[in-house]
Parts: structure tokens; C-alpha cells; sequence
């Protein structure tokens, strides 16, 4: 990843997702007493109060649940990418898992390859992960 571009934030208690991430899966915390999934993650069980959990493989499909396109003016470092997509996707296994990332045409392509009038509320997508371990999402084949 580029030094000009933000980061995520890899703390303590996120570093599985992003280990897994690294390796092509797409895991989500979950408490390993009542068996809830929960993201972001967190030490303890927001449900129950266990602070058991354990990393939970997804199918890495979901639903767009909202996006945005940004235009410029942007911070430096992303305004020659733009226009781009956000999406917000809500996971098949657990809708009220949400997560943020791009769509995009294919695994390393850019976070512009896909114009804007593409994107559909609802549409189903898959996760994929970029060469950084980062997860992407694109348009399920139907």
C-alpha cells in the first residue's frame, strides 16, 4: 500500500482480520459461548459479556447495502483515482455485519474500474482481496 494513502487501523484486537485478509479469507470475530458474530472486533461479546471469541470463516459474499462516489477535491494522494466507488456491504452469513471497501472489476484492478452507474443498492458482490491483504468486493456472476 502506498505511503501517501490511508491505512487501517490494525489493533490488537483486529490483527486476526487482517492476518487471514493477508492470506485470501474473509474471517469475522465471534463469540465462542453464544456463537454471535460481531465486527468490528472487540474483546468482549456485546450480547452475552464473554470475552471467549474466536475468528469465524464467511462464504465472502454479501449485498451492497449503500455507497458513494467520490469526485474531487479529495485529500492529495486519491484525487488522481478519482471518480471512485465506496461501498458499504452487508455479509450473506450476517447482515448486520457491514463492511467498507471498494468495488472493483477484478482483484488488482483499480479502485476507479468500476463507473459509478454501475453500482446497484442490493446488487451481490464477493469478496476478494488485493495484493495487501485488502479486502475488495466484486460483482457476483449471476
Amino acid at each position: 500500500m502506498a505511503d501517501d494513502l490511508l491505512s487501517p487501523v490494525r489493533d490488537e484486537d483486529g490483527a486476526p482480520f487482517w492476518e487471514y485478509a493477508a492470506h485470501g479469507e474473509l474471517r469475522v470475530q465471534a463469540c465462542a459461548d453464544c456463537g454471535e458474530r460481531r465486527f468490528p472486533p472487540r474483546p468482549c461479546c456485546p450480547h452475552c459479556g464473554s470475552f471467549a471469541s474466536e475468528w469465524r470463516p464467511t462464504s465472502g459474499k454479501g449485498r451492497i447495502w449503500s455507497y458513494v462516489v467520490a469526485h474531487p477535491p479529495l485529500l492529495a494522494a486519491y484525487a488522481a483515482r478519482a471518480p471512485y466507488n465506496v461501498v458499504v456491504v452487508e455479509l450473506a452469513e450476517a447482515p448486520h455485519i457491514r463492511l467498507v471497501g471498494n468495488l472493483v472489476s477484478g482483484r488488482d484492478a483499480p479502485v476507479n474500474s468500476v463507473p459509478g452507474d454501475r453500482i446497484r443498492i442490493g446488487a451481490r458482490v464477493q469478496a476478494v482481496f488485493d495484493g495487501d491483504g485488502m479486502p475488495r468486493w466484486v460483482l457476483e456472476r449471476s
